[in-house]
């Protein structure tokens, strides 16, 4: 038996890698280990080896496809242009299928049905506040208690943003992609965005029956509730002029809506990253340039972002304007870890990438930390001082907007 869905990886994009082993320094997971089985290239040849008949979807198989962090640095620099990311989806798929287990339906179960739904999500945020207050969430189990750690303090209900209309339109409509986790533990972000691209002239829309983006059950080979999020979010984005997401991990799945959904495509060639969008309105003078020197911060860039959207300037841009001075945190683009789920699956490589990105981070001398994705934000935060602040670069840019305005308003 080799493979035995519809979404397996395919012939032509095994063949293309032609084993080059460019790719090798620039994985996380083998710079790690120095195991070929840990590589790119090792990765596809397993898989080209199921493919063949020679090797079975087995448990081994399942560990060589599921200890990737999905970050496709390798896809960056890959001259075969292998669509590495597509090919991971479809053996994890072979995985999910060939081998079910309790944890894989758990997780499934996790991703793909509790995440996408706003009441559960804010019933388990609120029980995370309660845990808090009580000093309780220091007694969870380790793999939970340190990436939960990462999330911003909980001080009261994020108010849902669901339904909201705003702006005058001239722009054309923009929809704003709630998501899973943004709204109720990054609320600035999303509140941020609402007011920046309404102000530039977007009549901004937040539609109520939209869902998750479907990405961490894709990346995890839940193929049908990956296709099922995204059925739905081509119904609720429908008619719009822009389709804007405030996370780099969603912004880049919602680029491959073509693979997942019928009308898939046409939402695909809508969507944008937040930085991508408000970037180019600062630069059409759509939102202002600040005058002010506010000093150095220091920019991560999330994997999703940088590597499968190919996009490094937009967060720079936005700092910029908002009177900053750039320092990246790491020129080469390594994954902090965090990677979806990966640090609940994986806590031990998870924990060494977010220690070695958080150290980068530090080296910096900055303490104010920009970075595009809320798994890169927990990430850092656990890994560094308390002082510290990691945040969007939207979110930055926002509050130096709203600070500039009314120390001009007092003084005018």
């Amino acid at each position: 038996m080799a493979w035995v869905t519809d979404f397996h990886p395919t012939k032509a994009e095994l063949s293309s890698c032609v084993q080059c082993g460019l790719c090798l320094p620039h994985c996380p997971t083998y710079r790690l280990t120095g195991r070929d089985t840990a590589s790119p290239r090792g990765r596809l040849m397993a898989m080209s080896a199921v493919a063949s008949g020679d090797l079975t979807v087995d448990e081994s198989f399942a560990e060589i496809v599921g200890f990737c962090l999905q970050c496709r640095a390798c896809e960056a620099v890959c001259p075969s242009l292998v669509p590495f990311g597509r090919a991971m989806e479809g053996a994890r798929a072979e995985v999910t299928a060939q081998l079910p287990d309790s944890s894989r339906r758990i997780r499934h179960l996790v991703v793909g049905k509790a995440l996408p739904n706003p009441l559960l999500v804010r019933l388990a945020t609120w029980g995370m506040r309660a845990l808090r207050r009580l000093r309780l969430d220091r007694a969870l189990p380790a793999p939970l208690a340190r990436p939960l750690s990462g999330v911003r303090p909980l001080d009261g209900a994020a108010p849902t943003m669901r339904g909201t209309i705003r702006g005058p339109g001239r722009l054309g409509t923009a929809a704003l992609l709630a998501g899973c986790v943004m709204e109720p533990w990054f609320g600035d972000v999303q509140t941020a965005t609402v007011d920046l691209l309404s102000r530039a002239g977007y009549r901004v829309i937040v539609p109520e029956n939209q869902t998750c983006c479907g990405a961490l059950a894709a990346h995890d080979g839940d193929v049908g509730d990956a296709r099922r999020l995204a059925r739905r979010n081509v119904d609720a984005f429908a008619g719009v002029d822009l389709v804007v997401a405030t996370a780099a991990g969603c912004s880049a799945h919602l680029a491959e809506y073509g693979h997942w959904s019928a009308g898939g495509e046409d939402v695909a060639l809508r969507s944008r990253d937040v930085t991508m969008v408000v970037a180019e309105l600062i630069d059409q003078g759509h939102l202002p340039h600040l005058s002010e020197d506010r000093g150095p911060v220091a920019v991560q860039d999330p994997c999703h972002l940088r590597h499968a959207q190919r996009e490094t300037a937009a967060p720079r841009t936005i700092l910029r304007a908002a009177g900053y001075t750039t320092v990246d945190v790491d020129p080469s683009g390594m994954c902090c870890g965090a990677a979806g789920i990966y640090s609940l699956i994986h806590p031990e490589t998870s924990s060494e990438l977010g220690r070695r990105k958080a150290t980068e981070a530090a080296a910096t001398g900055s303490t104010l930390v920009a970075s595009a994705n809320p798994g890169c934000e927990m990430q850092l935060r656990q890994h560094l001082p308390a002082w510290y602040r990691v945040a969007h670069p939207v979110e930055i840019y926002h509050e130096a907007l709203v600070e500039t305005e009314a120390r001009q308003a007092v003084s005018g």
